[in-house]
């Protein structure tokens, strides 16, 4: 949450005057390359590259080759420089500071041509004493090292062994020994992104003037009393007192609403001091607890601390409370071996849904707040309540975890270390600790934020020994893992932050790894921990494939973004799918090859002779095949909640990779740069329902599970549907009895074998037929339509081609909800199509199917308007308030579109 500090007027000493004076130097600087032969102003916040951008110097990075074509601005050394006037007698002032709250990353800071200190991480804050530098009128300078450079020095001179990777794969296209510098590690390339080093002072900076005392920094941690069934309040302040006596006065806490209040008295010895005070929270108030999106409201609590000091000192803060326990359970599962990995919050336990996150941009300055909104908008839109801040990117701008607090978006945290091994030499690792320890103090108030977690995949990268390390070495590098991991991050967030867990990596066996001395033997145990999944050869069709683990924190697909985004950054001679530049922007080792094979499992591959037309249908077969594979997955970890198979089972996460891209490629992103929605986006808004039925079939056996995120039991009747695929009416439908969901379980419901499903259905066959089903109570639809197919599609009989055509009256628009607001659906409406209307191929049914996303021929199909707003409008036709759709089909028949589950929003209890 923002903590707004309001600093008050006071006595200091013998002369009147405020607390502390502050002088911002955001704004425009002069920024130079290492020779000197070029200058050009530049924004404070920001970076060499968009200030060569704002000036027409360059062209945009992300424009086809432009990543390569720009290496030359990661290679150089930049100075950013800037003069600056104090607006206040500066004699009158004991202390002066120069704060950085980021700075990315090397550089030598220089006052007044005196040097003043240096900077090598791009995630602390550095605080510079410069009250015997600053004058009136000043010159700052700071001289940046190429992090490409530096990076290479760092690990030349690492004599003693090498700490691999040294670089990454060819196909990434990126800059080598990122693990030697702290900085945003994905900005060295990745497997989805563009390398692009930056350089630049991207936070805020300001100049502190104070007298008497300053207070650094406020944080607290709400704490409930199990015992005593209270919550009581943890409030840590940070002094640095300059007076040379020490400082008396009191503080007082107030929270009005739950009627508390508290005074005590303080004492300020000179130097650095920290101030803990322990609030009770008034037990005779009820306290309204935060909950995850989906399972109650995200209550939060205004409180005020002032401190009153001698000499007529007042500081005064505000902050917003939010109370909610966490929980990570690890214990027996009756007949599994190993142990359950969950998470409870108010003791209740969730089941976590929902994607991982990466910078949403290469240029950090480019990150708004409007587009943070726009972004985790979608994900609560898609009926997400968890997103894993990955640890390949950044700890992100406090509006990120603010808006995750207000939309009840779960965050698991990962520290900003992924796949290498790091080293952990004492000067790395004092810069870790002050970098771990100021996030922690930072960002720990914050309800959204559930898990600690040290890494990305780092104990998978040593156990699986992905970088072929000698057996003799293993113990060394088995040292520095615990050494960096457990004896520094893992102490350090343990003794600040006592109110949610930590753990060491992600995939972890959790307690098994610690048992094991905290790296175990296959961090892939489907029996502990979570586990990253990833098969792009076997068929995705297949739920067996997938691992019925406990907690599933990676999985996806690829697949390309739409042409409209593509559009923007490339030129006609790169719209096909064998170009030059589409192999350029793929880095990941044969994915474009990857998302054919997956694709033509099941669907005819595009064979139109127009390159243009046959680019824009396979990019469009990669979102229906990435939709439909990572539905099939979630699916299954959903229904295996409450299952046992074989020893394995009681999942209780899907966090699908990943939510959205940093630029336009493909990716396993189910937003597209910009936040336009792909398919799966849609898809994830079915798949990760309240209420969803799950159909499977098990040798030659039809089951429906109905799964349950709810808090109360829900009575239900399972309606099932078999239709043809030349048909919009049902051949046969069949209604349960009412059936009882168990609150926050997955229960079976039905059970058929499919032959003789077909058999009682008329002409019905696998490849004929294709089966729906969804849950109602009173008439009333509780849960999205899901569907069944019984066969390959490219082996579906009965398909034809459709022509459909719609219009969306400007008036409509205005009144028209979406999935994140009007404004971003009207955009998405743009970025696709100017006109309004699209030719897509299959039957009427198969066009209903294409409405929503869930079926793509061998045919061609015009702009993807056609299906996005179809796809809307169709999921919102049956909502009170929304107007149907009147899409019309080359049969003449209006609507048609039962099979496209309607977007329903649901309570958190299930309608009586």
């Amino acid at each position: 949450m923002r903590l707004r500090l309001l600093l008050l007027l006071a006595v200091c000493g013998a002369a009147a005057g405020a607390a502390v004076r502050t002088l911002s130097l955001r704004g425009r600087w002069r920024i130079r390359s290492g020779n000197g032969s070029l200058e050009l102003p530049g924004d404070v916040p920001g970076c060499v590259h968009t200030a060569l951008l704002q000036q027409n110097l360059i062209q945009d990075p992300y424009y086809r080759f432009n990543d390569l074509n720009y290496r030359w601005i990661s290679l150089d050394n930049w100075t950013y420089s800037k003069e600056f006037k104090i607006p206040f007698d500066i004699s009158k002032w004991q202390k002066v500071n120069l704060i950085f709250e980021g700075v990315d990353t090397v550089t030598k800071v220089l006052l007044n041509d005196v040097t003043i200190g240096e900077t090598d991480n791009m995630f602390k804050r550095y605080s510079f004493d410069v009250t015997s530098v600053v004058r009136d009128v000043n010159s700052i300078e700071l001289r940046f090292q190429s992090p490409v450079l530096y990076a290479a020095q760092q690990s030349k001179a690492h004599t003693r062994y090498e700490v691999p990777p040294d670089c990454p794969p060819v196909v990434q296209k990126g800059e080598c020994h990122v693990n030697f510098i702290r900085k945003e590690q994905c900005s060295f390339g990745w497997d989805w992104g563009p390398s692009f080093p930056t350089q630049g002072i991207w936070k805020d900076v300001r100049v502190e003037a104070y007298n008497f005392c300053q207070l650094n920094y406020f944080t607290f941690s709400p704490i409930y009393d199990a015992g005593a069934q209270e919550w009581n309040l943890e409030i840590e302040s940070s002094f640095d007192v300059v007076s040379s006596k020490p400082v008396y006065g009191h503080v007082m806490v107030a929270l009005p609403k739950l009627q508390t209040q508290q005074t005590q008295g303080i004492e300020l010895q000179p130097g650095e001091r920290v101030v803990e005070l322990f609030v009770k929270i008034n037990k005779n108030i009820s306290v309204e607890t935060w909950w995850p999106h989906g399972h109650g409201n995200q209550t939060g609590y205004n409180m005020t601390i002032l401190f009153e000091l001698e000499e007529g000192l007042s500081i005064e803060k505000s902050a917003k409370v939010y109370f909610r326990t966490v929980e990570l359970i690890e214990e027996p599962i009756k007949g599994s071996p190993g142990l359950s990995f969950y998470f409870k919050i108010n003791g209740l336990p969730i089941f976590l849904k929902g994607s991982n996150w990466i910078p949403a941009d290469s240029f950090q300055d480019r990150v708004t707040s409007d587009l943070l909104r726009l972004l985790l908008q979608s994900a609560v839109d898609a009926n997400m309540n968890t997103l894993r801040v990955w640890g390949g990117g950044v700890y992100e701008q406090d509006k990120f975890y603010e808006l995750c607090d207000e939309l009840g978006i779960m965050v698991w945290q990962d520290f900003m270390f992924a796949c290498a091994l790091y080293p952990a030499g004492q000067g790395f690792v004092d810069s870790v600790r002050a970098e771990v320890a100021y996030q922690v103090r930072r960002l720990k108030s914050h309800p959204s934020i559930i898990t600690w977690s040290g890494n990305n995949e780092n104990e998978a990268a040593l156990m699986m020994n992905w970088y072929g390390i000698h057996i003799s070495d293993l113990p060394t590098y088995i040292n520095d893992y615990v050494t960096l991991y457990v004896k520094n991050i893992r102490e350090i967030v343990l003794t600040a932050d006592k109110t949610r867990p930590f753990i060491t990596s992600s995939p972890t066996n959790g307690a098994e790894s610690v048992a094991e001395g905290w790296v175990s033997h296959n961090p892939y145990d489907k029996h502990f921990g979570d586990v990253h999944f990833y098969d792009y050869i076997s068929d995705c069709w297949n739920w067996k494939i997938f691992p019925k683990a406990r907690f599933v924190s990676e999985y996806g697909y690829q697949s390309w973004p739409s042409f409209s985004t593509l559009e923007k950054i490339s030129s006609e001679e790169d719209w096909s799918y064998g170009s030059r530049f589409s192999l350029h922007r793929q880095h990941h080792a044969d994915g474009n090859t990857e998302m054919l094979l997956q694709a033509g499992l099941h669907f005819k591959l595009p064979q139109s002779k127009d390159p243009l037309r046959s680019f824009k249908d396979t990019i469009y077969l990669t979102q229906v095949m990435q939709a439909q594979c990572v539905k099939t997955q979630t699916e299954f970890y959903r229904r295996s909640r409450s299952q046992v198979v074989q020893g394995e089972g009681h999942t209780m996460g899907a966090l699908y990779w990943q939510l959205n891209d940093i630029w336009q490629a493909p990716s396993w992103a189910s937003l597209e740069y910009g936040g336009k929605w792909k398919m799966l986006h849609y898809f994830a808004r079915h798949f990760f329902a309240p209420l969803l039925p799950v159909g499977f079939e098990n040798q030659d056996v039809f089951f429906i599970y109905g799964v349950s995120d709810l808090r109360s039991d829900c009575n239900v009747t399972l309606t099932v549907r078999l239709h043809a695929w030349s048909s919009l009416e049902p051949l046969c439908s069949r209604r349960t009895r009412r059936l009882v969901m168990k609150a926050g379980k997955a229960t079976l419901l039905y059970e058929e074998p499919v032959p003789r499903l077909l058999k009682t259905c008329g002409k019905c066959t696998r490849q004929r037929c294709v089966v729906s089903f969804h849950l109602s109570a009173a008439g009333q639809l509780l849960s999205p339509t899901n569907y069944h197919f019984l066969s390959s599609l490219k082996e579906a009989v009965g398909l034809h081609k459709a022509h459909i055509t719609f219009s969306v009256p400007a008036t409509l628009l205005s009144r028209l909800p979406s999935v994140v607001g009007l404004v971003q659906w009207k955009e998405r409406l743009r970025g696709h199509h100017h006109e309004g209307s699209a030719v897509v191929p299959g039957s009427i049914l198969g066009a209903s199917l294409q409405r929503s996303g869930v079926l793509s021929s061998s045919l061609t199909s015009e702009e993807t308007i056609g299906r996005s707003c179809a796809r809307s409008c169709s999921q919102g036709a049956s909502e009170p308030g929304r107007p149907s759709c009147l899409g019309t089909t080359a049969g003449g028949v209006k609507g048609a579109a039962f099979l496209v589950p309607p977007s329903v929003d649901f309570s958190e209890t299930c309608p009586s």
